[in-house]
């Protein structure tokens, strides 16, 4: 039998979540499966069970919810993935999130994942607002950061 490949197994995650449909989505992963956010490490959690219990939520909540593929890289059995979710909140208020995923998939199940997604900050400072601002230094440090040679 033939392994589904790590791009394979991410768009029967793509197909599921777009589809609202708990049971393939929840079917994608290991029974074993390990979920990290490295910048929200409190978040992190083991087992398909958290996995069923927040997506329901999220398909319950957020029935407009629409899950875009943008990009798909793959090593052997890692996959990173670019993603950009959006839906209507019940308040009438956006939700726009964006980010990447990291993935190890074993078997044609994903095994663990390091989940990058946040809100889309749609109005802000601009980059020269913003600059020095998350390193906490003043305005006019923050012109001066190598931070902005990093920018597209």
């Amino acid at each position: 039998m033939l392994m589904a490949s790590p791009r394979a197994t991410i768009e029967r995650l793509l197909g599921a979540m777009n589809a609202h449909d708990i049971e393939t989505f929840v079917a994608c992963f290991d029974p074993g499966y390990v979920s990290e956010q490295p910048v929200h490490p409190d978040r992190a959690f083991g087992g398909v069970e958290q996995v069923r219990k927040n997506w329901s939520q999220l398909f319950s909540t957020l029935q407009d919810f629409h899950a875009e593929l943008r990009a798909v890289s793959e090593d052997g059995e890692t996959a990173w993935s670019e993603w950009h979710w959006t839906a209507s909140q019940p308040d009438g208020t956006a939700f726009d999130w964006r980010g990447v995923m990291v993935m190890g998939i074993r078997g044609g199940l994903i095994a663990w994942a390091r989940l990058y997604m946040e809100p889309t900050e749609l109005a802000g400072e601009g980059i020269d607002g913003r600059a020095g601002h998350d390193l906490g230094l003043g305005p006019e440090l923050g012109l001066a950061l190598p931070y902005l040679a990093l920018t597209p």
